[in-house]
Formats: C-alpha cells, structure tokens, sequence
C-alpha cells in the first residue's frame, strides 16, 4: 500500500504480518499504534539520535538492534554522526518509515545532539535515569517497593522523579538535569546512589551486575547513564509476548503497587486511552 503522511509518499508492506502471535496483533496496528501515540512519543525522541529493536518475523523469533541508518533510507530523515551515522525522528513520516521495517524498540540516550551531519556534537545529558530490574523471584510490587526508597533519595539532592513502567519486568525512574554535568559525573553520582540503598536495604537492593546476586532483590541499573547507552523511550512498544508499551506512571500508581497492588504493565490499548484522558504523565522530560 501506498500512503502518503505528512506529505511524505511511502510504500507500506505486509500489513497483515502477524507481530505478536500470543495475541494476533498485526503490523497494520502496530502502525496505528504508533500513528496515534506520536502526538506524546515524538516529544521524546526530539534531537536524541534512535536505536531500533527491529523484529523481521515478528517478537518470538530473530531481532537484532540497530544504530546505523538502513540502505534505502530517504534523503529526508535527518541523521547525525559519522560511524555509526544515527537517524532522528523527526515527525509521524519518519516513525512511520522506521515501523514499516518493522522496528518495534525505539532507545535513546539521555543526551541531545546538537546540530546535524558530520558535524553534529552530543550535548551534555539533560536528565538522569535508574532502571530498576527485578532479579528472579520478585517483580513488579518490589520494584515499586523500591522505587519509593529512590524517589526519597533523588528528592533530598534536590531532584523530582518520573517513573515508567517498562513493558518489560520492570520500571525506570527520570529525573531532569540542567544539562551542564558529563555523562561520567552522572553515572558515578547515580552508582554511588544506588551503593548507598545497597548498604541501607541489603534484602532489597544490589548494585552490582553479577547474577548470582540478584535474586529476590532489585538491581539500581546505573549504568544507562554512561553516554554510549540508551534506554527504551517512553511510549515505545515492547517486543515482548504482548504488545506492552515503555508507559509513564503517576506516583499514585507506583505507591499503590508496593506489596502486590494493582501494578501492571500496560499494553498499548491501554496506553492510548490513558493518554487520550491524562495526556503525557512524563512531559517534564521534553522540556
């Protein structure tokens, strides 16, 4: 099928592709999925160079990322870097592009660039973040659990928190920043953060990657803030068993999950209609 958006002429494939087989969504809602969300999701992608997660068959079989631009990639994307050369998101023609190829994830760093081309320089991070992974054994409620114990931290340094459920097992925690400290400055700030819950909640808390370390407890992945990592961008889908979505949540939410309250991840019906009644929970981090 040949659309046009935004003034943009492309050609569409496979709209029938069944992308998440355990609920028979399709690449045509995938499309629309993303077609409806952009309004919220394009804020968020706004200067930040774009790795994809893309899933030629659909989640379940081959995925692999990608940070370079593909062949056949029109002239209009705006991109930036030399090796690897990264696209930006610009409008609903290049989201619609990048889901046609069926690139499901979209990741971002915590920086912009600035300028474009060859030429084009990381700015410095606007904003932190802490992914909290739930090791084997616990889930959600303990994230959450957790989460406030983080919230209480980054408030005393000055800092007011976004949370998000990842679509995944867990959530992440956003703060902004005023763009004048290094990526190094930040990670070590927010290792140390999480050395310090480590010591105060050692039956809850790791800050150490190794494995054998984690179950029951939660893991304070810090280490999304080095400059070369990006994290999954709010609003995103998830290439998970069902069509969960990188979803901003209120404080209410995530308190209301500690000890196994009603704490989901969101799927992206649910996502559109939240949006369509509270607008975007995360908008502080697109300023």
């Amino acid at each position: 099928m040949t659309v046009e958006v935004e003034g943009r002429r492309m050609r569409l494939s496979s709209l029938d592709k069944v992308m998440y087989p355990r609920t028979n969504t399709t690449k045509a809602e995938v499309l629309d999925y993303y077609a409806r969300i952009s309004p919220v999701l394009l804020p968020h992608l706004a200067g930040r160079p774009v790795t994809r997660v893309r899933f030629p068959h659909g989640v379940g079989d081959t995925q692999f990322f990608e940070k370079n631009i593909p062949a056949g990639t029109p002239p209009w994307l705006r991109r930036a870097g030399n090796d690897p050369v990264f696209p930006f998101i610009d409008d609903l023609a290049g989201l619609t592009f990048f889901a046609n190829l069926n690139s499901i994830e979209l990741h971002v760093p915590q920086w912009r660039w600035e300028g474009e081309g060859r030429a084009a320089e990381p700015r410095r991070p606007d904003r932190l973040v802490i992914d909290l992974d739930p090791g084997p054994g616990v889930g959600l409620p303990e994230c959450a659990d957790v989460a406030v114990l983080v919230r209480e931290r980054l408030t005393q340094i000055g800092l007011d928190t976004v949370p998000v459920t990842s679509g995944s097992k867990g959530l992440q925690l956003y703060a902004v920043l005023p763009g004048v400290h290094s990526s190094d400055q930040i990670r070590d700030t927010v290792a140390q953060l999480a050395q310090e819950l480590s010591k105060s909640h050692p039956d809850r808390v790791v800050w150490k990657m190794a494995k054998d370390l984690r179950p029951g407890k939660i893991f304070l992945d810090w280490s999304q803030n080095v400059a070369a990592k990006t994290t999954i961008c709010p609003y995103s889908l998830r290439g998970r068993d069902a069509p969960t979505v990188a979803a901003p949540r209120t404080w209410a939410e995530i308190e209301g999950g500690v000890g196994g309250g009603e704490l989901h991840q969101l799927r992206m019906d649910e996502v559109l209609a939240r949006v369509e009644e509270q607008g975007d929970l995360a908008a502080a981090l697109t300023q």
